[in-house]
């Protein structure tokens, strides 16, 4: 066995808390991975569909969108110089 002197229950400890912190981070998240895909199948089933998500081959009213105004971009005002201070 290795010889770990005399902190050998410090370095035996540390090594236990971090496996038990490591172990309990994977474990949340799998149950978030779990929970999450849950979510999105009850969503799914309802008809509530991703964006991402490719449009239905026949949908039963289409509406023409509208096309949205543009504005000319602010003009920005010059900087001034602060009081007291000269740029050069």
């Amino acid at each position: 066995m290795l010889d770990l002197g005399t902190h050998a229950s410090f370095i035996i400890a540390a090594y236990g808390v971090t496996f038990i912190a490591v172990g309990a981070l994977v474990l949340t998240t799998i149950e978030d991975d779990r929970k999450q895909r849950r979510k999105l199948a009850e969503l799914e089933r309802l008809g509530i569909r991703r964006r991402s998500a490719k449009a239905p081959a026949s949908p039963t009213v289409k509406t023409l969108a509208k096309p949205k105004a543009t504005k000319a971009p602010a003009k920005r005002k010059a900087a001034t110089p602060r009081a007291g201070k000269a740029r050069s």
